[in-house]
């Protein structure tokens, strides 16, 4: 967020440790670390998600892999971690029981890039999407969204020893990285319409770029290239000009709305007893962000009527 702290040096040794794990190459299963909090596995209405997923004791969620402090492959461990894998722990807790630091093999991740997660949740290759989703109408028109749990501001990456670049505005004309499909891509077209802007599937490759010169800043949510940045060795710096809101939600299938229901209810009770701000603090906490209060879940009841884009925006 724009007025985070971001602490560079410590987020290489954060990386290796914080958070929930997984495993394989394009899918993973938590392991351990989280709240402590013990709940009995209720009892849901027959046909419902929840039922559905307690009856085959597993839910699929698709996560990034690539964005330090949400959800990222551990390059020691293999394991998947971050903020986002936290949330899918805490939901996986309540459906199934037990401790959230104790889901095991009961809540298995996908790689989710931005251009894929509404393919998944249509497709049933995830049951839901925590993965930096941010939540407008226009996706609305194609999933359901829980939420939000965490509200994000875009802002700009660069090399620290660029001086040049202080405002969006100053990337007209520039080469830029984001990433397609992406909400961060159609916001700085938006604000610098004479951008040069380069697009890849993965903001790890737009750090890349910048690194060997193909770019001079990468644009998306500042906590996403908070964690780039402090795993760059000092390389890269954030502009701290933030130019948007992005509410992040919990994608869900479109209609689903007694999981989408029970979701928010889950993402409250955390908020009220404390294991939101616990896991803020284990995993966005130690990339340099101070823990905010989290926002109010919007229970949405009606669909935009507004026609869906031909392209989905996604972060």
């Amino acid at each position: 967020m724009g007025r985070a702290r971001w602490i560079g040096a410590s987020l290489v040794a954060v990386a290796l440790t914080a958070g929930a794990c997984g495993s394989s190459d394009d899918s993973g299963t938590v392991k351990g670390g989280g709240q402590t909090a013990t709940t009995t596995a209720p009892s849901f209405a027959a046909g419902s998600t929840m039922a559905t997923l307690q009856a085959k004791g597993k839910i699929t969620v698709g996560v990034k892999f690539d964005q330090p402090g949400f959800g990222q492959r551990n390059p020691t461990t293999n394991d998947i971690e971050g903020f986002d894998v936290e949330m899918a722990k805490l939901i996986g807790a309540a459906i199934f029981g037990g401790k959230a630091a104790d889901v095991g093999s009961k809540v298995s991740f996908v790689e989710s890039v931005s251009a894929n997660r509404e393919p998944y949740l249509q497709n049933g290759t995830v049951d839901m999407v925590i993965a930096t989703y941010t939540i407008n109408d226009t996706r609305k028109q194609i999933v359901d969204f829980a939420g939000p749990y965490f509200i994000a501001h875009q802002d700009i990456m660069v090399k620290a020893s660029d001086t040049t670049i202080k405002s969006v505005t100053d990337l007209n004309g520039k080469k830029v990285c984001s990433v397609t499909g992406s909400t961060s891509a159609t916001n700085v077209k938006a604000k610098a319409p004479q951008v040069d802007l380069t697009l890849f599937d993965t903001y790890s490759k737009c750090a890349e770029a910048l690194g060997d010169g193909r770019v001079v800043a990468v644009t998306t949510d500042a906590p996403i290239l908070g964690g780039l940045v402090s795993t760059s060795n000092g390389a890269y710096k954030l502009v701290k000009a933030p130019f948007t809101d992005e509410p992040y939600g919990i994608g869900v299938k479109k209609g689903d709305t007694a999981f989408r229901t029970f979701v928010n209810d889950t993402l409250e009770k955390a908020y009220a007893n404390g294991d939101w701000a616990s896991a803020f603090a284990r995993t966005l906490g130690k990339i340099g962000l101070d823990t905010p209060t989290p926002p109010p879940v919007d229970r949405y009841t009606t669909t935009p009527t507004t026609a869906a884009a031909t392209t989905t925006t996604t972060k």
